[in-house]
């Protein structure tokens, strides 16, 4: 745990008791302050109680009888839009600071036994709208591979203020969310990262460019270093624009996966499979993604790069990412081979709810047996139709199949509702050279509770076929 500083004696309010609520109690109570929380569920408030922490209801005046020095909320409650939650709608009207645990985390980062340090910790934080979190565990993968100490948290993983305090060199890697940066009031990492840009959460940020706001205080708030960004949409152009004081400027790292990018004084690009570094006009680093497993397709490529610059930054060896790039075995859900097949490669991409994922999680392959379907979002699948010629045949499952066939038209599908009844059939079809994806296009709700159990679902189907198991139910 790292202790919060700073608040000593402090009345401080927490909003919302789940993962990250908890650690941020328990780090805040570590740092000597006096901790009232809140819940909008009655079955958390009950297990908090019992775990010692004392209650109020943040929602109405009487929360607020005695005085309150900060609330700390959780990154899905509302603090703006739509609208404020009412807890947060008070402490606004009464003045009391709001702020969450990445801008404790960035205040309380830093200990007087760093002194004694030969290198000094350093923080690398990833954002963007898509590659955030497989960016952000390749980057902690090519670490540890390298023997570097780290540690992984934030919007994955562990709670920023569950990690452990760091060691001599060690780099922490957090990936965080628009949520998360929006609100925080400390942001303060050495090395900032960008993905991309593609509309999500407008409803929380009034429009993209909000979203898109939220995002960028990450590098206007915190200056970094080193700012690794994403150019491939006009935000990230903007943003390395804003942040570089010349195109020679190498404090900016500038990343594609379209374009070559050999007139900056440091970038990264990734183009027909292979991964190129410049730096001041001169190829320093080339490498081969096209067999690395764990990193298939353009989208993962643009991860490679990022990490790869991230990595760079942080003074490692090319020959060692590249070496690590080869034992990264992916995130699950997310573009995962799950197993091989008598040729057939089957890959669970469930985390492929909307259509842009499913577009980057069809361009990665050929020959492709696509199971898609669930709740399907507006427009269906129809801007996917470029991709089309790639499959060979979809199984559509779920509330949206018989939409989907709609619009695959003469693309060879069939409906057949059922995970189950989907990778039984493919099986019996796939010929050595297809592969079978899991990329649904759509929300996972009608028959699952989340993309993780839909994921978890196929990988067991398909771990049951590699055993020659009749498949599970």
């Amino acid at each position: 745990m790292i202790p919060v500083q700073g608040v000593a004696n402090q009345t401080i309010a927490v909003l919302g008791l789940g993962r990250s609520g908890r650690a941020t109690a328990a780090a805040l109570r570590e740092g000597g302050a006096r901790v009232i929380a809140w819940d909008d569920s009655a079955e958390t408030r009950a297990q908090a109680e019992a775990d010692g922490l004392a209650l109020a209801d943040l929602t109405r005046d009487a929360g607020w009888r005695d005085p309150v020095d900060a609330l700390i909320t959780s990154p899905g409650i509302p603090h703006l839009y739509p609208q404020p939650h009412p807890a947060i709608a008070q402490a606004l009207r009464r003045g009391v600071p709001v702020d969450n645990d990445i801008g404790l985390f960035f205040r309380s980062f830093g200990a007087a036994d760093w002194a004694a340090f030969d290198t000094a910790p350093r923080v690398i934080c990833v954002t963007g709208s898509n590659g955030k979190s497989t960016t952000t565990a390749l980057i902690h993968h090519i670490l540890r591979e390298s023997g570097r100490p780290t540690q992984m948290g934030g919007n994955i993983g562990t709670g920023v203020l569950a990690l452990e305090p760091p060691v001599d060199a060690e780099v922490l890697v957090l990936e965080l969310s628009s949520y998360q940066t929006d609100l925080a009031r400390a942001l303060t990492p050495d090395v900032a990262v960008f993905t991309n840009l593609s509309p999500d959460h407008m409803d929380r940020h009034s429009g993209m460019g909000g979203y898109f706001a939220a995002k960028r205080r990450l590098f206007a708030e915190g200056g970094p270093d080193r700012c690794i960004i994403g150019v491939d949409e006009d935000e990230g152009r903007y943003l390395a624009n804003q942040m570089g004081q010349s195109p020679q400027d190498d404090r900016v790292i500038r990343i594609s996966v379209e374009q070559k990018l050999d007139g900056f004084g440091w970038s990264v690009s990734a183009r027909k499979g292979f991964l190129a570094e410049w730096r001041k006009g001169r190829q320093i680093a080339s490498v081969d993604l096209r067999g690395i497993t764990g990193l298939p397709g353009a989208h993962n490529h643009q991860n490679a790069c990022a990490a790869w610059a991230a990595c760079r930054s942080v003074g490692l060896a090319p020959r060692d990412i590249e070496a690590a790039f080869h034992s990264f075995a992916g995130l699950p859900h997310r573009s995962q081979t799950v197993a091989e097949i008598g040729g057939v490669r089957w890959v669970n991409d469930s985390k492929a709810t909307n259509l842009d994922s499913a577009q980057k999680a069809l361009g990665a392959f050929e020959n492709i047996r696509w199971i898609a379907g669930g709740m399907g979002k507006e427009g269906g699948i129809a801007a996917l139709a470029p991709l089309f010629p790639r499959i060979r045949k979809a199984y559509l499952i779920g509330h949206s199949a018989r939409d989907f066939a709609l619009q695959l038209s003469d693309t060879p599908h069939e409906v057949v509702v059922t995970m189950e009844e989907a990778v039984a059939r493919a099986s019996a079809e796939a010929e050595p050279g297809d592969t079978v994806l899991l990329a649904p296009a759509s929300a996972s709700f009608d028959q699952y509770p989340n993309f993780e159990k839909r994921g978890e679902h196929f990988t067991a189907l398909v771990q049951a076929l590699a055993k020659g198991e009749d498949t599970p139910g």
